[in-house]
């Protein structure tokens, strides 16, 4: 296999270089970013891709040089991790969207066989509403995602809001300060 191009670095402008020179020194920054910027300042600065690889703590120089390709294509966005790591979402926001619908809606008790919801009884009326490999799981993360909270009472509420009866009737009170309390 031939040896892969030398790709050369393109002039950084001062903004770009300003930024490189921030995140290598910064203490509260991802350490990949950190490691990315050491190596294209290297590189900038007129040293071997040999030498930014061990500057930067890359076992090869080739990472460098895939990291100069990136850097000239994409700009400071090559610092970031590549897209397509990880597994892909099963389901689109159409379907979190029903998930949460049917959580919030009153079961009934002839069609769904149930009088309040339970991650089971969801998972069964949302699997014979067509989705049909949904788990329990995912709807517990769909729902938390979205600020509700299984209750006691077993049924899903939006975190920090409550249904209190009052002499006028039933209210719906909203905590300010539930993302403080969230963490």
């Amino acid at each position: 296999m031939a040896p892969p191009l030398k790709v050369e670095v393109r002039a950084l402008t001062p903004d770009e270089r300003a930024a490189l020179e921030r995140i290598s020194h910064a203490r509260s920054e991802r350490l990949d970013h950190i490691q990315r910027a050491r190596a294209l300042l290297a590189v900038a600065d007129g040293a071997s891709r040999t030498v930014a690889a061990d500057r930067a703590g890359f076992r090869s120089p080739t990472a460098v040089s895939d990291l100069i390709a990136r850097f000239n294509r994409d700009g400071l966005a090559a610092l970031a991790i590549a897209p397509g790591r990880g597994r892909k979402p099963t389901y689109d926001a159409a379907a979190r969207a029903r998930v949460v619908t049917t959580a919030q809606r009153t079961p009934d008790r002839a069609v769904d066989g149930t009088a309040a919801w339970s991650l089971t009884t969801l998972e069964r009326t949302l699997r014979r509403e067509g989705l049909s490999r949904l788990g329990a799981t995912t709807i517990r993360r769909v729902l938390s995602a979205v600020g509700s909270s299984f209750q006691r009472t077993r049924t899903w509420c939006p975190t920090g809001t409550a249904q209190r009866v009052r002499k006028s009737g039933v209210v719906t009170v909203t905590d300010p300060d539930t993302e403080a309390k969230r963490g």
